[in-house]
């Protein structure tokens, strides 16, 4: 790694950024936090990455500020909606009693803000290319954490303020993410380049948790939560495991892999958990994320919940396929210097394969945490329903 102190230092700026993100009580604060996240993960990106990085990052960086930009507008326009002593307080904003048609088109620019930092089919095409060319340590904290900053966002903003905007576009977004859902999936089964089929099944997870917060329902809700955090653990734990097989084999390609069970058997193992985890099976921690979202989107639409459900046996497939090629495939070649798990690589992986075992079992201590949050939050989307509602 060249000049790992300035690597280190936009780390723990990046890392600043998104703890102000998720901490703000001021929209304009968010606001601020929100586009600093932009600045480390652009030279992260365009220093450390692959071949590629400078293009690729500076079309990440157009994508996201003309998002962020829109959204200052809305921000903007709600500060100056607060009675008296104008705020930028998210407590006065949600109790402001809009129109209709303002809650339509503030809807919007929140909505498209957020959509391509999720990302939401069609503004997803920046991610693939920057989960390829960042440095793994960069792919983390975009996957575990940047990502959530866009479905935080809806169930801060977008939940409480304009609920009636989120019933008026409610059909085009929910269509969106299940369009996502299907097409990211799709395009994950034909990935050779592990860590594109990571990023595409990423796309297809956070679709479904989009369509859940969108479903306005305290289970999907909840279930978009909990998955938030869940997915967060098994998309670093799985992008470790990827880091560690092309440190070994000098490659990250389906195609140039095969065999690595007979070399690595503990690693193995570890990978098998976290594939479990992300794919969803019972008493894995996807599932009760997954579960209570197909539950809750199921509540709002049966034909969404149909094709949502298509994450899980799409996912098991290019899953289970992955697992298939890189660890019982043919050995295209003979010639890497390899090694099982070490023990430092194992002080990391065995913490995450632990939660994705523990949550699964127990998942309510997590339920527990987020419940009082995801139902302040439903009142306050009803209230504001019904205000609107009557004006």
């Amino acid at each position: 790694l060249k000049n790992p102190r300035a690597f280190y230092s936009l780390m723990l700026l990046m890392q600043f950024a998104l703890m102000g993100v998720f901490i703000a009580r001021d929209a304009f604060l968010f606001y601020l936090f929100y586009e600093l996240t932009l600045i480390p993960v652009y030279f992260i990106c365009a220093i450390w990455g692959g071949e590629r990085s400078i293009p690729i990052t500076i079309k990440f960086f157009i994508y996201t500020l003309a998002g962020s930009l829109i959204m200052l507008i809305a921000i903007l326009y709600l500060y100056f909606k607060v009675p008296g002593n104008h705020s930028f307080d998210i407590a006065a904003f949600y109790a402001l009693s809009l129109t209709p048609s303002e809650q339509s088109w503030i809807f919007l620019a929140f909505f498209l803000a957020f959509a391509v930092k999720i990302p939401v089919f069609p503004f997803h095409t920046w991610q693939p290319d920057t989960y390829t060319v960042s440095p793994m340590a960069g792919t983390m904290l975009l996957a575990g954490l940047m990502l959530k900053m866009g479905i935080y966002g809806l169930i801060r903003f977008v939940l409480p303020i304009v609920p009636q905007g989120v019933a008026q576009w409610s059909n085009l977004t929910m269509t969106l993410c299940i369009i996502g859902i299907v097409y990211a999936s799709l395009i994950a089964l034909r990935q050779q380049d592990l860590k594109r089929l990571v990023a595409y099944s990423s796309i297809a997870h956070v679709g479904l948790m989009t369509a859940g917060v969108l479903s306005a329902n305290e289970v999907a809700i909840q279930g978009a939560v909990i998955q938030m955090f869940n997915h967060g653990v098994n998309t670093v734990a799985i992008f470790f495991m990827i880091d560690l097989i092309e440190k070994r084999y000098n490659t990250r390609m389906m195609n140039e892999l095969g065999g690595v069970a007979g070399q690595m058997k503990k690693f193995g193992v570890f990978f098998f958990v976290i594939l479990l985890g992300n794919v969803g099976l019972p008493l894995t921690n996807g599932f009760i994320g997954e579960f209570l979202l197909l539950l809750g989107i199921y509540q709002k639409s049966t034909w969404a919940a149909a094709f949502a459900g298509l994450t899980l046996i799409l996912g098991a497939a290019y899953m289970f396929r992955l697992y298939r090629k890189v660890f019982f495939g043919q050995a295209s070649n003979q010639h890497f210097d390899r090694g099982d798990i070490k023990k430092w690589e194992s002080w990391t992986i065995i913490p995450l394969c632990t939660m994705i075992i523990l949550i699964g079992i127990y998942p309510s201590f997590l339920l527990n945490i987020s419940e009082k949050s995801v139902e302040q939050i439903l009142i306050l989307f009803n209230q504001n329903n019904m205000v609107t509602g009557s004006l």
